[in-house]
């Protein structure tokens, strides 16, 4: 067996991951061709993710000239610590407004506990879209798994 082998994720654990992390670093390519880097709060959705943006930032126009981003989950402080998961995406722009509200809920609820009012996140909702990031190759990693040995 390879070393590869012995830290990658299963899918289960690869959700699971996803599900305890809170950022997301997402990648995608500007018009010279160079990467657009951002890091965004999200959702668990399926065997990806969803989050919200202003409509009008770098990143959606990026995607709209090409729906497609590359997004980094990871943590660990020491080699023996390292978790991640990238995948590369294909990624839907949510344009209309009650979508984009529940995608906003959905994270309100995530990261404040629901505080945020209804109100408050359709106001949100009017000026973003939602992007929900559909997996179709992901890599994953796990140095947990190799137990101290190196």
């Amino acid at each position: 067996m390879s070393r590869r082998d012995l830290i990658k994720m299963t899918p289960g654990e690869v959700l699971a991951f996803l599900a305890e992390q809170k950022v997301i670093n997402v990648a995608t390519i500007n018009p010279n061709g160079r990467p657009h880097l951002a890091p965004l709060w999200y959702v668990p959705r399926g065997d990806g993710v969803a989050t919200w943006t202003y409509r009008k930032s770098q990143k959606v126009a990026n995607l709209r000239r090409l729906p497609q981003a590359t997004v980094l989950v990871e943590t660990g402080d020491t080699y023996d610590k390292l978790r991640g998961v990238q995948f590369e995406a294909d990624v839907e722009i949510v344009e209309d407004t009650p979508s984009v509200a529940e995608i906003g809920s959905a994270m309100a609820e995530r990261y404040g506990g629901g505080s945020l009012a209804a109100e408050v996140v359709a106001a949100q909702a009017a000026k973003r879209v939602g992007l929900v990031f559909t997996p179709t190759k992901v890599v994953s990693w796990d140095h947990t798994k190799l137990g101290g040995v190196y």
